[in-house]
């Protein structure tokens, strides 16, 4: 089960120092590069899986807390992942992307940057200095609220979410309705993990958002 903020995802904070986690395997490519017998590499999903480290009973007994940390500070697997989500973005006829506070503006930049497009931040309630629209949204505990501006969505524009990871589902549920509203034609939502058991990417697809993740991982 995965509580309010721990559906984001992956970046764990300093409490984590004394904690016993899995370390995740290194990688024989090193942070100053990936070539392969004078060839660029481009890391499989597998061992881009073999990255994303799981630190037990966080922030909870019982919860196995996928963290990405470990993913981002490795120079390949970053660009990799990017790479690999930037494909299936253009696969989905993306015009723009959009990504959620916060993990969700690291990927969501990169993949935009890859394809050439632009980026809409989906932000937390009273972080954009303009006239917004925004949506309520229950959390396990309470409620949040995202918000966007307007003006950055064209009528009919193509726009795919990018996101770290889906858990329960309702930041991305939130965010494609914030979307839709705005005007965006939202049918993809991509992202790097899936908990499958949480049942968050069949909310998407019964809201007609299509849903693809580069890994998935048992449990919660």
């Amino acid at each position: 089960m995965v509580g309010g903020e721990a559906e984001k995802g992956g970046i764990g904070g300093p409490q984590l120092a004394n904690r016993n986690f899995i370390r995740a395997p290194l990688h024989p490519c090193d942070a100053r590069g990936a070539l392969l017998l004078g060839r660029e590499h481009t890391m499989t999903v597998e061992e881009l899986k073999a990255l994303v480290r799981t630190v037990p009973d966080f922030p909870a007994p019982n919860i196995q807390f996928r963290d990405i940390t470990t993913l981002l500070s490795h120079g390949p697997g970053l660009a990799a992942t990017i790479k690999h989500l930037a494909r299936q973005a253009e696969q989905a006829g993306a015009q723009t992307i959009a990504g959620m506070e916060a993990r969700g503006f690291i990927f969501g930049t990169g993949v935009a940057v890859d394809l050439g497009i632009g980026f809409v931040p989906v932000r937390k309630a009273g972080k954009l200095p303009v006239e917004t629209i925004g949506v309520d949204y229950d959390l396990e505990y309470g409620t949040d609220r995202l918000e966007i501006d307007p003006g950055a969505i064209k009528q009919g524009q193509k726009v795919v979410i990018v996101d770290d990871l889906i858990a329960t589902g309702g930041t991305a549920l939130a965010t494609a309705q914030l979307l839709r509203r705005a005007g965006a034609e939202v049918s993809h939502a991509l992202f790097v993990i899936d908990l499958p058991e949480l049942g968050g990417a069949d909310r998407l697809r019964a809201a007609d958002v299509q849903v693809d993740a580069l890994m998935d991982f048992a449990g919660h």
